[in-house]
């Protein structure tokens, strides 16, 4: 890594929710009525957050109600140093909320969305001055999830996509395909509606994250080989896959996938590749010189993994201390190891326990 460079701000636009967890791992229906543990999460928040807490600069806009709740997110944020200023406060709308079951072993994961109406729902572009949002920003970032809420929300994500490149800032959109919200649309499949609504924002977009079924869901271009429930991955079919994204959107110039091997809900396999226009391909983790990923074993949460790993590589990108894209991924790809150690939505690594982990260093050993 070079000596610091600064960068302008990086800004991150969606929706952040009232999550909602049984404790150790209990099914709903063992805690239901009972304690419940309550945190903030969304993909856009969880990116900033960690952006802010590596000691970049970061700002998180949105739209929340002007109740005690909405409030106590914000003083959340601002307590990892994202700046709030521009988010947009609702007196008749609620927050949304989402409950997540943790799984274990065989036992799935489970995610039930409570997320319509909500104050973010409900905008529209004109909640935003998009142009005193870009004053100084280097960097955007959103995520399909954004789009598929509602109508009013795609197309503010895309109004914001074009402003910031206008502004000249680079654009990444995290595809995240969710099936359960892409139906704000009568008459079109998720699949359908994703794959009519996300080829607008690809027009602005310099920077594509995604995972092993993203592309296929929200682009129609799929890899071959690869079954994401048996967790068979095949490596060159996610590059012909970055490759054909490149060939459809020319102005896309990284493609980054993330590459988990889930072998149960509790012990996945977790990489990433990294794709640049006219340069070979970067994996990491890398074991003299070969592909070997992070086995992950015992997971306390991964909902978030993916997030971690946005907020981890645009950080590393936006930086300008990362002397080469390998760098930026490996520090990526250690960042959202560790955040399926932790529980909730954000990722409260920190730099230096990723750089450990990046050194090669994976013992857990306590330090004193």
């Amino acid at each position: 890594m070079s000596a610091g460079i600064k960068t302008g701000k990086v800004v991150t636009f969606g929706e952040v929710m009232c999550r909602f967890c049984p404790p150790d791992h209990l099914c709903f229906e063992q805690v239901a009525p009972g304690p419940w543990e309550m945190t903030f999460g969304g993909a856009e928040s969880s990116v900033a957050a960690s952006i802010a807490r590596f000691g970049g600069s970061s700002e998180f806009v949105t739209a929340l109600p002007e109740h005690a709740v909405a409030t106590s997110c914000i003083r959340q944020l601002k307590s990892f140093g994202v700046a709030t200023d521009h988010i947009h406060r609702s007196s008749s709308s609620r927050m949304g909320t989402y409950f997540v079951e943790r799984g274990a072993n065989q036992r799935a994961s489970q995610v039930i969305y409570d997320r319509i109406p909500s104050a973010f729902s409900e905008i529209g572009p004109e909640q935003f001055d998009w142009t005193e949002i870009f004053d100084g920003a280097s960097w955007f970032h959103t995520t399909g999830i954004t789009l598929a809420l509602s109508e009013g929300a795609a197309r503010a994500a895309i109004c914001a996509a074009r402003a910031a490149k206008e502004a000249g800032a680079t654009v990444s959109v995290d595809l995240n395909f969710r099936g359960k919200l892409w139906n704000w649309k009568p008459g079109f499949s998720a699949e359908e509606l994703a794959q009519e609504v996300m080829p607008q924002i690809m027009e602005y977009t310099d920077v594509v994250i995604g995972n092993e079924e993203d592309a296929h869901k929200t682009l129609g271009i799929q890899a071959a080989g690869t079954d994401v429930n048996s967790g068979t991955l095949n490596l060159d079919g996610f590059v012909s896959v970055s490759e054909t994204i490149m060939q459809r959107f020319p102005n896309i110039g990284k493609v980054a996938t993330t590459l988990r091997e889930s072998i149960s809900a509790s012990h996945n396999n977790w990489g990433a590749v990294l794709l640049e226009r006219d340069a070979d391909p970067v994996l990491s983790p890398l074991r003299d010189g070969t592909y070997t990923p992070y086995e992950i074993r015992d997971i306390v949460d991964r909902v978030g993994g993916g997030d971690a790993f946005a907020g981890a590589l645009i950080y590393a990108l936006n930086s300008g201390e990362f002397l080469c894209a390998q760098d930026a991924l490996d520090f990526a790809v250690a960042a959202s190891c560790l955040a399926h150690s932790i529980s909730g939505d954000f990722n409260f690594a920190t730099r230096s326990s990723v750089e450990q982990l990046v050194s090669g260093d994976a013992s857990g050993r306590v330090k004193r």
